[in-house]
């Protein structure tokens, strides 16, 4: 094995997933990810639970991905973890890890902020894959955050524009309750979307500041919408799902396209990435495609697999720290909220 490989093993567990990677010279080799189903009946992530399958699963997840990358735990050079933002609980459990781990094998600990990560996993060297130039602006949608941040370099990031109250992620998770569909209902209004028509009802867009966000009135109007027409006609959700989901994503992807062109008109910069859980989402992707096409944008769309919380995006945001020698004291505690400056 050649000196000059650096491997940075990374272990991501903000949420509900539990995940470690093993990256070598920002190339990924492993990245295990464990989900937990225990969730789904609740409707949503239980915090107590998740921490409790987290201490379940952070000894095998991480096992297996030194084992897939076909190294031993002492070819390490540095450990890497997600600081925060997240569920305090589950981020204590990757936090005690990591910090017994580095301890124990004498090498670096770096912490990583969530949020950076998302952005920085464009930056994992992949064949064909197109890596962003600086400065770029990145729209980061997760369940919990909807920002439009410009990078200038790898860890200098400004807040242009965020939501004012409920995340994109929650909107879409939010309105497939409404529906009466499962948790997590994001993807499934993909799924049904691609099958209606997204012209056929029309919910309004919410007035707020050029770069900012809002999405509890959406909600709102949605469930009022959803409540006046069951009324009218019980079967109405079945009868009409395809075009209420495909109506309710074309309404919430249009709000992020009409910030994002606000955002080139007013800082020039054309080099634009996505980030986050729902950069998973199908329309998104195409909007974004096209508008390469039509505006002269150069988009950045990451992997599927990089897109929801997964350890191959904290690995290399500790890469990335790892040769600045920028490492954590020992003393580093897990932060539940961090903001993407931070």
């Amino acid at each position: 094995m050649s000196k000059d490989n650096i491997y940075i093993l990374g272990i991501e567990s903000s949420c509900d997933d539990t995940s470690a990677s093993v990256i070598c010279n920002g190339k990924v080799l492993s990245n295990v990810v464990a989900n937990q189903e225990v969730h789904a009946k609740y409707g949503g992530v239980v915090p107590e639970l998740a921490s409790r399958a987290h201490q379940q699963n952070i000894v095998p997840v991480v096992q297996l991905a030194i084992e897939q990358a076909g190294i031993t735990k002492h070819d390490l050079k540095a450990i890497a973890f997600t600081r925060g933002p997240g569920l305090m609980g589950s981020l204590l459990v990757g936090t005690s890890f990591a910090k017994s781990l580095a301890l124990g094998l004498n090498i670096p600990l770096i912490d990583v902020n969530h949020m950076q990560a998302h952005i920085l996993a464009h930056f994992i060297k992949e064949e064909n894959s197109k890596i962003p130039p600086f400065p770029f602006v990145c729209l980061t949608i997760s369940g919990g955050h909807t920002q439009i941040v410009k990078i200038t370099n790898h860890f200098e990031m400004e807040i242009l524009g965020e939501t004012i109250d409920d995340a994109v992620g929650e909107a879409f998770d939010k309105s497939a309750k409404i529906l009466g569909l499962p948790y997590p209902g994001g993807p499934l209004i993909d799924k049904y979307a691609q099958l209606g028509n997204s012209k056929a009802f029309k919910f309004t867009k919410p007035k707020v500041g050029d770069l900012e966000f809002s999405f509890s009135g959406l909600k709102t109007g949605i469930l009022y919408f959803i409540q006046k027409n069951i009324k009218e006609n019980p079967d109405f959700i079945k009868e009409n799902l395809h075009d209420i989901c495909a109506s309710i994503q074309y309404t919430i992807i249009e709000i992020l396209m009409d910030k994002l062109k606000n955002t080139v008109k007013q800082t020039e910069i054309k080099h634009i990435a996505i980030a986050g859980g729902v950069s998973a989402n199908s329309e998104i992707r195409k909007r974004l495609a096209l508008a390469e096409k039509h505006w002269g944008w150069t988009t950045y769309i990451p992997k599927f697999e990089y897109t929801t919380d997964n350890a191959a995006m904290i690995a290399i945001a500790g890469y990335l720290k790892y040769l600045n020698n920028d490492y954590s004291d020992i003393s580093i505690t897990a932060q539940a909220r961090l903001k993407v400056t931070e």
